[in-house]
């Protein structure tokens, strides 16, 4: 399994980006998974549901199975955040895992960068950032640059730069 990330500001097109360039990567015959960070109060159930009941009775995971799809909910309790090489070992074996989100933890990313953010580039604050993707050009980076409508090289990129995910688990360890 082999691993990179999605990394800017908020409005920069991560996650469209990222609905773009999974379809292309499976039709280059890449089983691809995502793994993305969200903000404290998500949730992927709602009240009324006998999962939601289980979860607000106390229970610390509930697992719901249909004939289409499980998922698995996990309650923190209190415990701390987990870090990326924990979750990383929870998914099934797969080609590539896309990361969105976790933009402090050690592993490549692509940079999405909008000029119309009016946000600076994350690269030079990131060493990890190894590709930007970017609706303008910049002469500025010491990166590879592509334009952010080349969902192909885009692509070619992602494969390119990801690395071996036992590469972030030993990484985390030495910190």
């Amino acid at each position: 399994m082999r691993i990179i990330g999605l990394a800017g500001w908020s409005g920069s097109g991560k996650t469209t980006l990222l609905t773009k360039v999974l379809p292309r990567l499976i039709a280059r015959g890449k089983r691809v998974s995502t793994l993305k960070h969200a903000h404290h109060n998500f949730d992927v159930d709602r009240p009324g549901k006998d999962s939601f009941e289980h979860r607000s009775a106390g229970a610390t995971e509930v697992l719901v199975v249909s004939g289409n799809r499980w998922a698995l909910m996990h309650e923190l309790r209190g415990d701390p955040e987990p870090r990326l090489p924990q979750l990383l070992a929870k998914l099934s074996d797969v080609d590539l895992v896309l990361v969105e989100g976790f933009k402090r933890e050690s592993f490549p990313k692509l940079e999405v960068h909008r000029v119309a953010n009016g946000k600076p580039l994350l690269q030079g604050e990131d060493g990890w950032i190894v590709a930007i993707a970017s609706d303008t050009p910049l002469p500025q980076a010491t990166v590879p640059v592509v334009d952010l409508n080349d969902i192909e090289g885009i692509a070619d990129l992602l494969l390119a730069k990801a690395i071996p995910i036992a590469e972030i688990s030993a990484h985390a360890d030495a910190i």
